[in-house]
């Protein structure tokens, strides 16, 4: 049973995005995302004007909203109210408990894509992880993992950590990926990595000098980049 805010969330939301819907942008946002999802072709900064029209005036979610909104809007067509789904997520970031993570699992591992694994990934998931630290032996365990938007959300999680990284898990997560078929995961692998270097770029130095020969080029093109 969906709670009053979720039901005043998605009563606002889904008049508001249909009506802004540009049916020539949408047809090339599809083709972008390869077709794998249809599109309402929202601009971006019109996007998030929209998203906080919706939200204005509303409380602040609980974790119970927060699943809702999220699931409700995972269940539309539309990637755009995904993409209003990830953003909610990210601004009540310090709602939920450890037990989210669950959800966040089942978000990014339907209508997967990069477009809105990586700002679960980076904005959401690693705030988690960051507040609720024993959360870390789930990130091990998605490190391991079969599926690869999993692999590449616990590559990716710490991205926005800095100073705070672990430097040593990264390592570890990039070594036990670095022979993945998925383009996508020696991608995030190389993204991860050239992001860690503009907080320690010596240590990212010396992982390269020593694991290049196992990485894949991809890999150590992007690490490299900015060393």
């Amino acid at each position: 049973m969906s709670s009053s805010l979720t039901t005043a969330v998605v009563a606002r939301l889904v008049p508001a995005f249909g009506r802004a819907r540009d049916p020539r942008r949408a047809v090339a946002a599809a083709a972008y995302m390869r077709d794998r999802f249809p599109f309402l072709g929202i601009a971006t900064p019109a996007r998030r004007i929209l998203s906080r029209e919706v939200v204005a005036g509303l409380p602040t979610p609980s974790p119970d909203d927060l699943r809702q909104v999220a699931l409700a809007c995972w269940e539309l067509p539309e990637r755009e109210y995904q993409y209003f789904a990830c953003d909610y997520l990210r601004t009540h970031a310090a709602v939920p408990g450890p037990d989210f993570i669950g959800t966040a699992r089942e978000l990014i591992v339907t209508h997967s894509w990069w477009d809105t694994v990586d700002p679960l990934s980076t904005r959401f998931v690693g705030t988690l992880v960051r507040r609720h630290p024993a959360l870390t032996a789930t990130m091990d365990e998605w490190a391991a993992d079969d599926n690869m938007w999993l692999v590449r959300t616990a590559i990716l999680h710490q991205l926005h950590h800095g100073a705070a990284t672990d430097t040593d898990r990264l390592f570890d997560y990039c070594d036990m990926q670095a022979g993945h078929p998925d383009f996508f995961v020696r991608k995030a692998i190389g993204w991860a990595l050239r992001h860690h270097a503009r907080t320690d770029p010596d240590a990212v130095r010396g992982y390269l000098a020593g694991h290049r020969a196992h990485l894949s080029p991809l890999s150590v093109r992007e690490a490299s980049k900015h060393l």
